[in-house]
């Protein structure tokens, strides 16, 4: 045995790709072929054997005419015939030539038009009395076919099939060979002499039938070698006169296999083939495989028998295979309704697809799932880490468009998959969106494949003049192979599942989005609607109670003598009560103002600012002696408005909240990260941690009105004015320590939150 190298391994494989197998003009010996020229069925090439037969070299006879070698009577047959839309009406037709005297060779003619629609006529000799009769075809059939109906599953329907072709054919052993996702092909049922080493189970490589070779199965349904060892013969001249191109002979049944393929066939002691293709909605399923160790010649009649036979019963079997899927597939089906149910009814898709039974996991039947969305990972069962899913992720938006990935073999093509490869060898995914993803997950499954022959040394490789010849190999001993990081297959149903899940959960997405979006919609109208109260309702309260404030103390100033005190101090009580009123009205009106709306974000001086806000202060200050210090101030982007009622309420509850010693307030500025951190520092009464949430609730007071006046809006109101700058706010403090309120406010403000809301928005929607 020779060692092949990698590239010369590489070189078989294109070689074996690139084979012109359809084109070789070359015919298998025991027949005659003829290329015509319609309409007058000129002779444009012939086999060189027809001297042998008719005694008439191949010069001669090319550039005569059919008619010159058949009587009237067979070409009114022939020209009729051929005159028909389908060939198969003529095909065999009988065919004689006087070749001495009374002396006549007998064929069975078969016509058929190669692609480049010249005519083609084949000559097979009638050796045999064999003529199957309708109602005998039709038994053969049916006989078949009941057995078929009775048997118990997909093996032992397989078993009957080449049984029932064996007994019809008479060969020594027939395979019936099934091609699997990879290429390669195993025997799952086999019918053969009783001396003969058994095939069944064995695992054949891609190689083995290359893709020229699977091509002309799938346009010719039966192909018969009857002698592998015979030489074969040219045609004169080897190239079309007309196209000066090779004759397509794809459909020939005469054409010779090439020469690497009869070696394959020596090698394994065959001396003839008959080969039935198998095909599945137009792709090539797999093979009925006849062997002889001797010549063995089948004539046209069983041949076309055979390959009724053949299409009958892989009928019979495509539907066998599907009813055995059929359980399996209503199974998933409830289970994928049970799932969409659950999503409809969860406000988050992703608990419905993970909180019920059944779940995720038993729509693939897989060992873990994980759901990849708003850039965070949802796993359920046995799954890669969250790291590692975070590079799959990235690798699976590069392998293209495709609506679902799937393989059962990842750490083949993605090599850091075999890091997880126990709970990860099989990887089914579906894109929501161009970033977000379901994938399921399969474990590794080590198996133990029986090869006939060792499938990495399929092919030979000889060079001779700077050329690489191919040729089989000669050993078909049994050989193992223990195939790792690979799991158990993903079924063409369950990824038909998991596409259409695909659908069901863009179409929640879509709706949910489309309820928030109502929903926003409502509660935006609705906050607008409240403001134009709050501020109408502000407004107009106002002039009336600049009335009764005004009456009053007009009362007051004219009626002054005549009031008693009680009077005096109940008109007091009426101005101090307007007066609270009034002030509450602004801090309402404050307060429904500060929306995320009305703002307009600037770069603006947060000194600019504190120095607007000291400056309304400045009396409080004066009067409570307060010094007030601060750290030097940035740029950022904000509402300059806002940002200085921030400092003015801050500073102004330092102040108010001051202890007996004389406010110290220090406003500090820092950068952290991606924010500025602001925090206004007092050592005042100070306040106790557990109120530290409830001082920022609108109207929440911690004293009476009498200690400390006052609405209770400040701090709501800084609270929100913080909140609309994307930023947040708290307090430390410890009673009669003093208090320190911090707040952030982002660094680019809330025109960087907008763009990363609508990137977002754009990735979790950017594909179908």
């Amino acid at each position: 045995m020779v060692e092949i190298n990698i590239q010369d391994n590489r070189l078989s494989l294109r070689n074996l790709d690139e084979q012109p197998i359809h084109i070789l003009s070359q015919i298998q010996p025991h027949g005659v072929l003829f290329v015509l020229e319609e309409p007058d069925l000129r002779i444009l090439q012939v086999s060189s054997n027809i001297e042998s037969i008719l005694g008439i070299s191949p010069e001669i006879m090319v550039h005569n005419h059919l008619s010159d070698l058949l009587d009237p009577f067979q070409m009114e047959r022939i020209e009729t015939g051929l005159k028909q839309d389908n060939l198969d009406f003529i095909n065999p037709t009988k065919i004689w030539f006087r070749v001495k005297g009374d002396d006549y060779v007998i064929f069975d003619g078969v016509f058929h038009r190669n692609s480049e629609g010249y005519l083609v006529l084949e000559l097979e000799p009638t050796t045999s009395q064999e003529n199957i009769p309708f109602l005998s075809f039709y038994h053969l059939a049916r006989v078949s076919i009941n057995q078929l109906e009775a048997s118990a599953n997909l093996r032992d329907f397989c078993q009957i099939i080449v049984k029932e072709v064996r007994k019809v054919t008479g060969f020594d052993r027939v395979m019936l060979y099934k091609f699997d996702e990879d290429g390669h092909g195993e025997v799952i049922a086999e019918e053969k002499r009783e001396e003969m080493e058994p095939y069944l189970g064995l695992h054949y490589p891609e190689s083995d039938i290359p893709k020229p070779a699977r091509r002309m199965f799938s346009s010719n349904w039966i192909r018969l070698i009857p002698d592998a060892a015979t030489e074969p013969v040219k045609l004169f001249p080897e190239v079309n006169p007309i196209s000066h191109r090779p004759t397509d002979l794809t459909c020939s049944i005469l054409r010779s296999p090439s020469s690497c393929h009869l070696q394959y066939l020596h090698n394994m002691g065959v001396g003839s083939s008959l080969t039935i293709s198998l095909i599945k909605e137009g792709k090539l399923w797999g093979l009925i495989a006849c062997h002889h160790l001797t010549p063995k010649y089948v004539s046209y009649e069983l041949r076309k028998a055979c390959e009724f036979l053949g299409r009958v019963i892989f009928s019979e079997l495509s539907e066998r295979e599907e009813t055995e899927d059929y359980d399996y597939r209503i199974q998933l089906t409830y289970i994928q309704s049970a799932l969409i149910d659950y999503m409809a009814q969860e406000e988050n898709f992703i608990d419905g697809l993970i909180k019920h039974q059944p779940n995720l996991l038993d729509l693939t039947n897989a060992q873990g799932a994980a759901i990849y969305f708003g850039g965070q990972f949802t796993l359920i069962g046995e799954t890669p880490p969250e790291e590692d899913l975070n590079f799959l992720v990235q690798w699976l938006r590069k392998q293209g468009d495709e609506e679902a990935f799937y393989t059962d073999s990842l750490p083949r093509i993605y090599s850091d998959a075999e890091r997880f490869k126990a709970v990860g060898s099989g990887v089914l995914a579906i894109p929501i969106s161009n970033k977000n993803y379901v994938l399921w997950f399969r474990p590794e499954v080590i198996q133990t494949v029986k090869w006939g022959g060792n499938p990495s040394q399929a092919f030979e490789t000889t060079h001779s003049d700077g050329q690489v010849f191919l040729s089989p190999r000669k050993s078909f001993e049994q050989w193992k192979e223990t195939v790792r990081l690979k799991s158990l297959p993903w079924k063409q149903i369950e990824i038909k599942m998991a596409l259409e899940l695909r659908k069901a959960i863009i179409n929640i997405v879509l709706r949910q989005a489309d309820e928030l979006a109502q929903l926003a919609h409502d509660l935006e109208r609705s906050n607008a609607e409240l403001k134009k109260f709050a501020y109408v309702a502000s407004h107009d309260l106002q002039e009336p109670l600049n009335q009764v404030a005004n009456y009053v103390q007009l009362l007051e100033m004219r009626y002054q003598k005549a009031l008693d005190d009680d009077a005096k101090e109940f008109i007091t009580y009426a101005v101090e009560g307007v007066s609270l009123m009034q002030t509450l009205i602004d801090d309402v009106l404050a307060y429904s103002k500060v929306d995320m709306q009305g703002i307009e974000f600037q770069f603006t001086e947060v000194e600019t600012a504190l120095d607007r806000a000291l400056s309304n202060l400045r009396k409080r200050i004066a009067e409570s002696r307060t010094i007030i210090t601060h750290d030097p101030m940035p740029t950022v982007m904000a509402d300059s408005t806002q940002l200085m009622q921030l400092f003015q309420n801050l500073i102004g509850n330092a102040i108010k909240f001051r202890s007996d010693k004389p406010p110290e307030i220090h406003i500090g500025a820092q950068r952290i990260e991606d924010a500025w951190l602001f925090s206004v520092q007092d050592n005042g009464i100070g306040i106790d941690s557990q109120f530290a949430e409830r001082i920022f609730i609108i109207f929440q007071r911690l004293h009476t009105r009498d200690e400390y006046p006052g609405t209770g809006m400040g701090l709501a109101i800084c609270k929100k004015i913080v909140e609309c700058h994307r930023g947040k706010i708290w307090v430390e403090s410890e009673l009669d320590l003093g208090s320190t309120f911090y707040f952030t406010i982002p660094v680019g403000g809330r025109e960087r939150e907008r763009r990363n809301g609508r990137k977002i928005q754009n990735d979790l929607f950017g594909r179908g």
